[in-house]
């Protein structure tokens, strides 16, 4: 493959593992945005119903407000005023409820609607009694658009009583105890019987009756912060679940991948035959049938290469960059293994090429992930530096293998001077050797001579030979008398 092909190539792979990565890190982006935007969202919430409990405390609990039968209602008023804004801000809504605070026929504002609420247990009549006591009062209330809250738990039982047809109702005759009774439903079916106020006019409170009273509330605000740490837990959770790879991203991944490998490998295809000499109106049935296959071969492994990157980026401690450059080595040493069981190249070769192949991916990847370091533009930083690193690779990879094919000429030569001067050092030595060795089997023979005299003499002679000192050789008669008799 000749550099340009591979340049493109390499690009290719980082562009696509790039793009993984963007992927990757905008649901990471996202996650955190959501859990900075959840820190103060629940900071908010608690702090309003802080403020709730403060305004409860200084302006209706300490200045005795609506005495001992209607203190209640003021507390509801601020109670709702808390919970039902910390309800938003939990959920990133902002603020939705005012306090009016004026004694006037609005005691809340929430987006433009006014509300009238009616925390009344007097009479039996869920606050319906107060409702029509306020409209005679207010005659264009509801009309204008207004709105009766009322505590929640109330709400349900007049929801109720207003669904049930008479032949349920009748039932209630017989009721006893806790519970509506049949009179309770013939107050509410009165009360909506003349048109005034439908069922939609009222609304419950975020609260029940019990829960605004002066030895209640605060427990009430405190469960309610409890609540809310749970909502804020449970949003952080969905927010995490939401950040976490998904199906249909991976196939996402997986087609884009094919689609950039096959196109990259039908142009070189393309431009490879361009290459020959033939023009596009000259490819043949085989030409348009080989880059088909080059173009699908290039689709399969883009697609691996895609779901292998995207798997190894969200289910392992790698980088996009690192996992294109694993596939790439390992779809190169897969090749090569081929080719070795095939028989077209020896172990070592095998060998040299993996080598080759894996440090081609390993520079590819460190160039990538510099480039998008430096150019921290999505794709774009990666190819930059995939390109700058793969050139600059090549051109030294060039010149070592000439640097080296020149001291491997150099060491060859070397070895040749070196191999003859050691050659005729070992002939020089040989020759000596012989030579001494004649002489020493001479002396020898004379030595062990049958000729007594002949053997006297001999071993005079082996004995100067072996290096012994001339005034211990035993060459005269004195000395031999000397040695044997002294």
């Amino acid at each position: 493959m000749s550099d340009p092909e591979r340049l493109a190539r390499t690009n290719q792979e980082q562009a696509v593992a790039a793009w993984v990565n963007h992927l990757n890190q905008l649901r990471l982006d996202n996650l955190l945005s959501a859990f900075r935007q959840q820190d103060v969202n629940l900071e908010d919430a608690l702090a309003s119903v802080d403020e709730a409990i403060r305004k409860i405390d200084l302006e209706v609990v300490t200045s005795n407000r609506g005495g001992l039968r209607g203190m209640h209602g003021f507390i509801a008023e601020v109670a709702e005023v808390g919970v039902g804004n910390a309800r938003s801000q939990i959920l990133g809504e902002g603020a939705v409820y005012q306090w009016v605070n004026d004694n006037g026929p609005v005691d809340l504002m929430r987006g433009g609607v006014e509300i009238q609420q009616k925390f009344v247990a007097a009479g039996g009549r869920f606050g319906l009694g107060a409702i029509t006591e306020h409209l005679e009062k207010y005659p264009d209330f509801v009309t204008s658009g207004g709105k009766y809250q009322i505590p929640c738990d109330h709400f349900d039982v007049i929801r109720n009583l207003h669904d049930m047809p008479r032949a349920e109702a009748s039932s209630l005759l017989a009721r006893r105890g806790n519970g509506p009774s049949f009179r309770d439903w013939e107050r509410v079916q009165a009360f909506f019987g003349d048109g005034s106020v439908g069922i939609e006019s009222l609304e419950p409170s975020t609260l029940d009756y019990r829960e605004v009273q002066r030895g209640e509330y605060e427990s009430t605000l405190e469960a309610e912060k409890d609540a809310l740490r749970s909502t804020d837990e449970t949003l952080r959770n969905d927010a995490y679940q939401a950040s976490r790879p998904k199906l249909k991203e991976g196939a996402k991944a997986t087609l884009v991948s094919a689609a950039v490998e096959g196109a990259t490998a039908f142009v070189i295809a393309v431009v490879g035959k361009r290459r020959e000499g033939k023009k596009l109106k000259d490819f043949t049935l085989d030409d348009w049938t080989e880059i088909a296959a080059s173009t699908g071969l290039g689709a399969v492994s883009g697609g691996v290469r895609g779901l292998s990157i995207y798997s190894l980026t969200n289910f392992t401690a790698t980088s996009a960059a690192v996992a294109s450059s694993i596939v790439t080595a390992a779809f190169g040493i897969a090749e090569q293994a081929s080719k070795l069981r095939r028989g077209e190249i020896d172990e070592l070769e095998f060998v040299e090429a993996a080598e080759l192949i894996s440090l081609e991916a390993a520079v590819s990847a460190l160039s990538s992930f510099v480039g998008q370091a430096l150019v921290p533009v999505p794709v774009l930083g990666a190819v930059i530096g995939n390109t700058v690193g793969m050139v600059m690779y090549s051109g030294v990879s060039s010149s070592l293998s000439r640097r080296e094919a020149e001291l491997v000429t150099r060491y060859l030569e070397e070895q040749r001077m070196l191999d003859e001067r050691l050659a005729a050092d070992y002939q020089e030595l040989v020759n000596r050797l012989d030579g001494c060795m004649r002489d020493y089997l001479a002396v020898l023979e004379r030595a062990f001579s049958p000729d007594v005299e002949v053997a006297l003499l001999g071993s005079v002679d082996l004995a100067l030979t072996l290096g012994v000192e001339p005034d211990d050789v035993l060459d005269s008669e004195r000395k031999t008398f000397r040695y044997f008799l002294d």
